[in-house]
């Protein structure tokens, strides 16, 4: 039976890698709708009937459950799904799944949401107009990142990858926000484990074309004020 392309709806910030790599990982065909988060694409009427919570990705899937289509929005929700299509990058027994869906929740839940904050609070809203330089909130979003990746290198001195000695969907989720690092003010000379596996996700095909998705769309919210109004305002 033929496969029709996966409609992915998205901008290159890590939570649209998460999709952008896992089509790639598992070679499902997919076509691209921008969805310029700067511009206010996100809050249209016909992106809205997708993704209710007006935030990307979202995918349609003409070849859903039972044949018929489906929309799906949060990247955690699409990463499953996709994993559960294909019956790739899950793991293969029960207790591997579980350890997946553990470290997937763990990025949804954490490292994404602190991260995020440590990106805004130390690099976007000093710039903002006016400036919101908060000592408070970059003190407390850099800690708690740094916390987390202190949690992750630990989890990667045990083993090779994320959830075990098998690649998976939690890897890709975490990784587009952990490549970011340096832009939350972090370090990985205490974190070896943690550089190891960057290095390792990082050299693999798919996920550089993931990345690579959109790449020159991508700009610097930090001198855009149309953006920051848009992004921090609404």
């Amino acid at each position: 039976m033929t496969q029709h392309p996966i409609d992915l709806f998205y901008w290159p910030t890590p939570n649209g890698w998460k999709v952008s790599i896992a089509l790639e990982e598992m070679d499902l065909a997919y076509k691209t709708t921008y969805i310029d988060i700067g511009a206010g694409d996100q809050f249209s009427p016909d992106f809205l009937k997708i993704a209710p919570n007006n935030r990307m990705p979202a995918i349609i899937d003409p070849d859903g459950p039972d044949g018929a289509p489906v929309s799906i929005f949060e990247s955690g929700a699409i990463m499953q799904y996709l994993a559960r299509k294909t019956g790739q990058l899950y793991g293969t027994t029960a207790r591997d799944r579980i350890a997946v869906d553990q470290w997937l929740m763990w990025q949804m839940g954490g490292l994404g949401p602190m991260a995020g904050q440590a990106h805004h609070f130390l690099k976007y809203a000093p710039t903002m107009d006016p400036p919101n330089d908060l000592p408070y909130a970059k003190d407390r979003y850099r800690t708690e990142t740094a916390r987390l990746y202190g949690v992750l290198d630990r989890q990667l001195a045990k083993h090779e990858f994320v959830a075990g000695d098998f690649y998976s969907i939690a890897d890709m989720s975490i990784w587009g926000w952990a490549s970011l690092w340096e832009g939350q003010q972090q370090t990985l000379d205490d974190k070896p484990n943690l550089a190891r596996w960057l290095d390792t996700v990082s050299a693999r095909d798919a996920v550089k074309r993931g990345r690579a998705l959109g790449a020159q769309k991508r700009g610097d919210i930090s001198t855009d004020k149309g953006a920051q109004n848009t992004l921090f305002k609404r």
